[in-house]
């Protein structure tokens, strides 16, 4: 892999850490298996260790990269594919992904996401599912572990339930620490989402089931008696055959779906 640009030093506030390890780059892109006639998408190139290996195998490749020291350092190491190279000197967060999207053709998104923004990015990118075929993320493993979260779990709440909402989620491998420059504190790890073509269980309100889910989850050692008094009383809850006594980690996807359709339901009555 190429070496950093001379003076350029990892910034905390873009939450950089470099991907350098040959090994673990080779097995993300077989994991992602670009193919020539796809439109790929990376969050934060960085300094291009992925991209180099992305560009080759694709017919066209967008990239967003907030640090505008790092924008000339990819335009000259990656001159020779500028007829379907394109970089936006943008925050992810506030970029609109539609705007890439031609139809028929999906986007496939991937990226090494910074660490203190890879939650509400992943929220955001959700709400563009439907151009989306898939998306493959290198996150801190925690995060992953929340993407993935079943009922019941410690790591289960308000970001796995609409993750698996709109997506199918299969956690891939661990990326160990020594795999970056600067090395991270923490286990990384790489994840497979799947935008379904239809949601197996679609809500009436998709604004609604976010706020029902939120608020369940505000205080999560209490239960849903107390968390969900603002919304629906616990005689409702019970109708709907959800003990309120439970702790939100307790419910499934579908019953907060009913709690949400009860509440929009009656709210439309």
């Amino acid at each position: 892999m190429s070496k950093k640009p001379v003076g350029h030093k990892a910034r905390k506030r873009f939450g950089q850490n470099f991907l350098q390890d040959q090994g673990i780059i080779r097995r993300i892109i077989r994991s992602i298996a670009p193919q020539e006639n796809q439109h790929l998408v990376e969050i934060g190139p960085g300094l291009g260790a992925i991209t180099e290996e992305l560009l080759p195998e694709c017919q066209q490749l967008n990239v967003v990269e907030l640090d505008r020291d790092l924008i000339p350092v990819l335009r000259t190491k990656f001159f020779s594919y500028a007829d379907k190279f394109n970089i936006h000197e943008a925050d992810a967060l506030k970029f609109d992904f539609a705007s890439l999207y031609q139809a028929p053709q999906q986007l496939r998104v991937v990226g090494n996401l910074p660490y203190n923004i890879s939650t509400p990015l992943i929220f955001h990118l959700l709400t563009y599912a439907e151009q989306i075929e898939d998306m493959h993320f290198m996150l801190q493993k925690e995060v992953v572990d929340r993407l993935a979260a079943k009922p019941g779990d410690s790591a289960y709440g308000r970001l796995g339930i609409m993750a698996q909402y709109y997506c199918h989620v299969e956690p891939l491998f661990i990326v160990p620490p020594e795999a970056f420059d600067p090395a991270p504190k923490v286990d990384s790890a790489i994840v497979r989402l799947v935008p379904y073509k239809k949601v197996p269980h679609p809500v009436q309100d998709i604004g609604k089931l976010e706020v029902v889910v939120r608020t369940a989850f505000g205080q999560r050692r209490k239960t849903l008696r107390n968390n969900l008094k603002p919304l629906i009383s616990a005689d409702d809850i019970q109708a709907l055959d959800i003990d309120p006594g439970l702790r939100p980690e307790r419910l499934s996807l579908q019953d907060f779906i009913r709690i949400s359709d009860f509440i929009s339901t009656k709210q439309s009555d």
